[in-house]
């Protein structure tokens, strides 16, 4: 064989053998998960109760790494820029999928720098009124009384652009009641008004709004997913009271840079569902209001491009705007 052909052989050899041991000793060093929040929301409760797993699982120390601000770009940009070698991960919630539609322009594109790990968990929202204020029983009836009052009600959200703003926004869409939207800094911060009358309806999380619905002061009419919660189990989904195709919901999953070999993606997605099987991660999520996900990067690819489509034919629809 002539000896520079040799030579290249023999150095692409060493290459792949140096790749596949450092894929098969993965992880050989502590890992990073950037979680562009701060802590306390359902994805810092994610990645902390799979990180710990992980540790245990593999004996390498997972990091939690909070990069809170600018709509979670901020903390998704470290992780697009970062090394695809699976040691910096990225756990982001549906605000990801949002900002594509959202933001004109963004420091990284939402779908080709990143690669799909797995999808972690999907919280529910519930669909709420004060019924000292809105005499409604059930969606079809709201959506009667909102047309017959069309540009009296107002819904309440969490603030311009979350998921609770364009779940309102989608089913304004899909039902043609007028409604006007009140952003608050928060969904805590919404449920004075909604108490007292002041607003008339919310899309929010199961959990923060549950109280409020057990003690008899709201009343809630439809969760927006197409399978109950456990938080409220006999609130049906409003896709089967009415408005088939309806389905809105804030969820969370691992992304990695882009470019990561597919055994070590692999490796982190079948750890991540092994750990979401486990008993005790699924009490703590459960008890969260969060419904633990799972599956193959593939499934999580395809849900993430039709949540950017869904969510920007929403925005472009309502023409919402982010908070500035």
């Amino acid at each position: 064989m002539h000896r520079p052909i040799a030579a290249v052989l023999a150095t692409l050899s060493f290459a792949l053998m140096a790749h596949d041991a450092a894929s098969q000793a993965y992880p050989a060093r502590p890992i990073r998960i950037v979680v562009p929040a701060t802590p306390g929301g359902a994805i810092d409760l994610a990645a902390r109760s799979l990180g710990a797993k992980m540790t245990e699982s593999w004996g390498q120390a997972v990091v939690i790494d909070n990069k809170g601000g600018a709509s979670g770009i901020l903390g998704s940009e470290i992780v697009a820029k970062a090394a695809p070698d699976g040691y910096t991960l990225l756990l982001v919630s549906s605000g990801h999928a949002i900002n594509a539609g959202l933001f004109p322009k963004l420091p990284y594109d939402t779908l080709r720098d990143f690669t799909p790990v797995a999808l972690t968990h999907v919280v529910p929202l519930v669909m709420v009124i004060n019924p000292s204020v809105v005499p409604a029983d059930s969606v079809q009836s709201f959506i009667a009384y909102a047309k017959a009052n069309s540009g009296k009600l107002s819904y309440a959200s969490s603030g311009n652009g979350s998921s609770l703003h364009l779940s309102a926004e989608l089913f304004k869409t899909m039902t043609g009641v007028a409604l006007g939207h009140i952003p608050y800094k928060g969904s805590s911060a919404a449920h004075p008004d909604l108490l007292s009358g002041q607003t008339h309806v919310i899309f929010d999380t199961v959990t923060a709004i549950a109280p409020h619905v057990k003690s008899g002061k709201l009343r809630a009419l439809g969760v927006t997913t197409p399978k109950r919660s456990g938080v409220l189990p006999d609130v049906a989904p409003i896709a089967e009271l009415g408005l088939p195709g309806y389905d809105t919901s804030t969820w969370g999953c691992i992304l990695a840079p882009a470019g990561l070999p597919a055994d070590v993606t692999a490796k982190l997605n079948a750890e991540v569902n092994r750990a979401l099987r486990l008993p005790d991660v699924r009490e703590r999520f459960l008890a969260a209001g969060m419904e633990p996900g799972g599956d193959s990067p593939e499934f999580l690819a395809k849900f993430m491009q039709s949540e950017i489509v869904k969510w920007s034919k929403v925005i472009k629809d309502s023409g919402a705007k982010v908070d500035q």
